[in-house]
């Protein structure tokens, strides 16, 4: 039965997925902490530790089988979470017990475990990332052809194609994704540096030799799956790397964030609409309503990525020399909800990537609507080609186009520009012929071939590097 008495984080209960909750989760954190011993153990032994092959074993049968209640109980105790775990472990492990944490800090834990858990979420969010831009790609190359109104200051402007219009959220999301791999990339561990980051601990151990020194962060970086640790550190790797990773994560609610009010807008225009269920309810108070309730949490939770990411900035500044302890309740809670926030975000992208509704009768309306405005440069030029003066015919273009824009605006009627200027002689052209010069794609310019060729030479790459990271389905709980 849930628990109901007590506060529960609202991106675990209503918004994340299992898979990035599971790696924020306490067993992911403290089975890394195990293989990080076991890791340190074998490395120590293979430099020649008296540290003996059966020890290893011994941890190794207990890897993740952890005795929770027992470190629970202990940390009542002590007070210090690494040193509870380090005995529960030695409680299971007798004959290893002895050798567990040799040399090494708190952070050799829990740092090492915080890169390899980001590590690990970057991963995921990389692969909800490349399938936003799978489901967005289709839509673009779906409608790359059909004609819309553009807008500039959200006024009216030149028109554009509704997939050329996808495009420029699909680019947002292609830097996203250039990011994400440089710093993902960019990740290395900790390893084992001791109190200060000198390891003078493992010199003890190591009666002075620096080479072996050296190999012991080499050997633990690549059993945990990585090529190196960092050159230089002091009791913790740089904040600034949850800084790095962070920015990361904001950068992808900042993409989130405009595609997400863009379609509210369009849904207000009727034009565009996310997917509506078929039970779901729109208002409380208005039935009839169709509210955009998923773009809108993508943009409330986008903005929690945003403001959150001031969080490590901070952090990273306010570390004194070589450790303070002012970093660590912040980064529990700043990081771990980062990504389950970004995790949220993406989710919500793919399901209404996927399911976008477009309306093109409303959209062509709208579009037809203001045309003639746009056409009136073709307009001009086809009458100074039948013997008109151009600049004759520029200002009575401005003084009807003010005249049609007032009717519009003051007596709510439809745009009469074209009959204006049909029955205007200056211009010697007939409502027929107008009516001609009103094709849409005639004024979208290269948006068609713009998409075509944004969709094959950026897009179809990535998706081909990225294939088996396709097929995702993330489930919308509300």
């Amino acid at each position: 039965m849930a628990d109901r008495t007590s506060y529960t984080s609202p991106l675990s209960t209503r918004y994340s997925s299992p898979e990035m909750k599971y790696l924020f989760s306490p067993e992911m954190k403290f089975r890394t902490w195990r293989k990080l011993w076991i890791a340190l153990a074998e490395s120590e032994h293979e430099l020649g530790l008296d540290i003996t092959r059966e020890q290893i074993d011994e941890l190794k049968a207990h890897q993740d089988d952890i005795n929770y209640e027992v470190a629970e109980a202990r940390e009542k105790e002590v007070r210090h979470d690494v040193m509870s775990h380090v005995y529960a472990y030695g409680q299971q492990c007798p004959t290893a017990k002895g050798i567990i944490h040799l040399g090494a800090t708190s952070c050799y834990v829990g740092d090492n475990t915080d890169i390899i858990i980001m590590s690990e979420a970057l991963k995921l969010v990389k692969k909800q990332l490349v399938n936003a831009i799978s489901q967005l790609a289709k839509f673009a190359d779906e409608y790359k052809d059909m004609p819309t109104l553009a807008f500039t200051h959200y006024q009216p402007a030149q028109p554009t194609t509704v997939g050329k219009r996808a495009t420029l959220w699909l680019n947002d999301l292609v830097m996203d994704l250039q990011d994400l791999e440089y710093v993902l990339g960019s990740l290395k561990l900790l390893g084992c540096k001791g109190t200060t980051g000198t390891q003078a601990s493992f010199m003890e151990l190591f009666n002075g030799d620096h080479e072996k020194c050296k190999a012991l962060d080499q050997k633990i970086a690549e059993k945990m799956g990585f090529c190196a640790c960092y050159p230089v550190s002091g009791q913790t790797y740089s904040r600034k790397v949850d800084s790095r990773v962070l920015n990361v994560l904001a950068g992808i609610a900042q993409s989130a964030h405009k595609f997400s009010n863009d379609i509210r807008l369009l849904q207000h225009m009727k034009e565009v609409e996310e997917p509506f269920e078929k039970h779901q309810i729109g208002s409380s108070a208005m039935a009839y309503k169709r509210n955009p309730m998923r773009s809108e949490r993508m943009a409330s939770l986008a903005n929690y990525v945003m403001s959150d990411a001031m969080n490590p900035q901070i952090t990273a500044a306010t570390q004194w020399f070589e450790r303070t302890l002012d970093d660590s309740a912040n980064k529990r809670i700043s990081v771990s909800e980062a990504f389950l926030a970004t995790d949220a975000i993406l989710s919500l992208y793919i399901n209404i990537s996927e399911n976008l509704v477009v309306y093109p009768k409303v959209v062509r309306a709208h579009l037809m609507a203001e045309l003639p405005f746009m056409a009136t440069e073709n307009i001009m030029m086809d009458a100074v080609k039948a013997g008109g003066d151009r600049q004759e015919l520029h200002e009575r273009i401005r003084q009807l186009s003010m005249e049609a824009g007032r009717t519009v605006k003051e007596e709510g009627k439809p745009n009469d520009l074209l009959d204006r200027i049909a029955a205007d002689p200056a211009f010697n052209i007939t409502k027929e012929a107008l009516q001609k010069v009103m094709k849409p794609e005639n004024y979208v310019g290269r948006a068609p071939q713009q998409t075509a060729e944004f969709l094959d030479g950026v897009i179809k790459p990535i998706l081909t590097q990225n294939s088996d990271l396709l097929g995702m389905e993330p489930e919308i709980n509300v």
